[in-house]
């Protein structure tokens, strides 16, 4: 009668262990990395620093600080445009800085299972 269940002795054979063992460690040092990155703070401006945004790991806008210059009353469209320009910056450097850690962290691997043979 066959023996139910995969694999002789009922283990997971060795090559299998191993990378399940290193699935677990990344998984840990991406969890790791991933703290880590939430709390820095990134920060840009606009408008040559009259308007600076700082945004945390979170992807929360977290200070913005305007220079007496910049509040005119009558364009206040100027005002909102400096705005969303140094909070968008603000919030690609934090895209960047996580990609570039998360990419260190899987090697390149990407989404689902790139670069394995299967």
């Amino acid at each position: 009668m066959a023996k139910k269940g995969g694999f002789p002795g009922g283990g997971i054979p060795g090559n299998m262990g191993n990378l399940m063992k290193q699935a677990q460690r990344m998984q840990k040092q991406m969890e790791d990395k991933t703290k880590e990155l939430e709390e820095k703070e990134y920060e840009a401006s606009a408008g040559g620093g009259a308007v600076t945004v700082t945004v945390s790991g979170k992807k929360e806008i977290t200070s913005v600080k305007l220079s007496k210059e910049v509040v005119d009353p009558d364009d206040i469209e100027m005002l909102e445009d400096l705005i969303v320009a140094a909070a968008n910056e603000a919030l690609r450097k934090m895209e960047e800085d996580s990609s570039a850690a998360m990419g260190a962290l899987t090697g390149g691997l990407g989404g689902g299972l790139g670069g394995f043979p299967f």
